[in-house]
């Protein structure tokens, strides 16, 4: 696939089918997690694969009853891991990591949209309830849910900005 085609060509998506994902390619996605890049090849990430009904509804709840997440047939919740990311002191532990995690997951965004599945990117939820819900170490911090499954509607590309507005050259 061309990537910038599947950049262009990917979107959010909110309506999942009913449909298991083959075992083949969940191993993809968690190649394209693991394979990211990361701050010194620290990899200070972690990734929760959440299959279960229960713990999907009560994610789903913490995120602002998003129900659409407990929709999905896999939930993927991204971790920073201050315990390797403090070697770089504050800025690994409050930048490096969460960029480590937000490289590791548009690269599984766009490994699923190369295999069929739809993605969104969900941030707005109460990070202290995911914490509790998946009973998370101290040194684990979840920055970001990612329901993954078959979409059953694909919205239209949203609008962009001119390249104008979305950058600036200096010479």
């Amino acid at each position: 696939m061309d990537i910038l085609k599947a950049v262009k060509e990917r979107r959010s998506i909110r309506d999942f089918k009913k449909k298991d994902i083959p075992g083949e390619l969940i191993d993809k996605l968690i190649e394209a997690l693991i394979w990211a890049p990361s701050a010194g090849n620290l990899q200070a990430r972690k990734f929760y694969f959440i299959n279960d009904e229960t713990t999907k509804k009560r994610i789903a709840s913490a995120a602002l009853n998003q129900n659409f997440i407990a929709e999905a047939p896999l939930v993927i919740v991204g971790c920073t891991d201050s315990r390797i990311a403090y070697k770089y002191g504050e800025r690994g532990v409050f930048l490096y990591s969460i960029q480590d995690v937000a490289a590791s997951i548009m690269g599984m965004m766009l490994v699923a949209h190369e295999n069929g599945l739809g993605s969104v990117w969900v941030g707005a939820f109460h990070e202290d309830e995911v914490f509790k819900i998946l009973r998370l170490p101290n040194y684990l911090r979840p920055v970001a849910i990612i329901p993954v499954g078959y979409p059953s509607k694909i919205p239209d590309p949203p609008p962009r900005v001119s390249k104008k507005e979305a950058l600036e050259v200096t010479e």
